[in-house]
């Protein structure tokens, strides 16, 4: 899952917070003074933490981004409780000093997006551990860009280009090939010619973010594929037909790739949606740790209870 999202919940105020490692040297603290519930966003992949080493406080309800990388001290009461959304850097779409900007101040409860978003935001958390896989694979990409809208307003760049030095000229062809999935014809060409570049600059672009067009297209297709046949009660559309919509010309090639990426048949996909068979993400650790841990089941996506160790 592009887009997954892992959610740790804890019943009382941890050491510190999940993360990839303990810093040597202490990073910002985040302390408070009254128990209640607090909601933090810890960020994968190396974004840059706040260089500083100051006390930050927090009220009841306050969101806190932080880098896993890099976590910040903790000190909060005993009766504290915690609710974790574990996410990746490039899902929230912003550059490094954006960043930085959204890990030096908490989102308070009290402002009008925090207020709005702080009682959803804990609601989901709980809602998104006992849901049906169909239920929980919809929520998980709801809940990413919740957070991601989060943080693009607390940084400031509401109208900035995309994150990462990314070219605007690749988030328009990304744009164009997603309102182009299901023509059977998109082709590296097409894409070139309807951009006035040529196809070796197209993918030039592509692989300055790691990837290809064909593979992106493929994705893409897979991923409305896989959103399509959750919704197989109500569409009773057949696997075949779900792969023609997007742009599959083969049934069984489709079959392939859909195993490939998702460690599944699209039949298996569609049955679980439907609730007739329990359903385990292949990539999910399965690993539990510590008694801080919300030990309910997790079920839809990359959705766990527990950091990756």
């Amino acid at each position: 899952m592009p887009l997954g999202v892992e959610i740790v919940v804890t019943e009382t105020a941890p050491v510190r917070l999940p993360g990839e490692r303990w810093p040597r040297t202490r990073a910002h603290r985040l302390s408070a003074r009254a128990g209640g519930e607090f909601l933090f966003v810890g960020v994968r992949g190396g974004a840059p933490a706040p260089e500083r080493s100051v006390d930050i406080p927090l009220d009841p309800g306050d969101i806190c981004f932080y880098d896993t990388d890099r976590p910040p001290s903790l000190e909060l009461p005993g009766q504290a409780r915690l609710k974790v959304f574990l996410v990746t850097r490039e899902a929230l779409g912003l550059p490094d000093h954006a960043l930085r900007r959204v890990m030096a101040a908490p989102v308070s409860r009290s402002s009008q997006l925090g207020g709005l978003l702080s009682p959803f935001l804990s609601e989901l958390a709980d809602t998104l551990s006992v849901s049906s896989p169909a239920t929980g694979e919809m929520l998980s990409w709801n809940a990413v860009n919740l957070l991601a809208t989060l943080a693009t307003e607390q940084s400031g760049e509401v109208t900035a280009e995309p994150s990462g030095g990314q070219s605007p000229l690749l988030s328009r062809i990304q744009g164009f090939i997603d309102r182009h999935l299901a023509d059977p014809d998109l082709s590296p060409e097409t894409i070139a010619a309807a951009h006035h570049i040529s196809v070796r600059y197209l993918h030039k672009l592509f692989q300055d973010e790691d990837t290809t067009v064909g593979r992106w297209i493929q994705r893409r297709r897979l991923e409305e594929c896989r959103r399509d046949l959750l919704h197989r009660v109500r569409g009773r559309r057949t696997i075949a037909a779900v792969a023609a919509r997007w742009g599959f010309l083969s049934a069984p090639h489709f079959s392939r790739v859909f195993r490939a990426a998702y460690g599944m048949s699209p039949s298996e996909w569609r049955d679980t949606a439907g609730g007739r068979t329990p359903y385990a993400d292949p990539s999910s650790t399965g690993g539990r740790s510590g008694a801080l841990l919300d030990q309910r089941p997790c079920t839809g996506g990359q959705l766990a209870t527990a950091p990756r160790s």
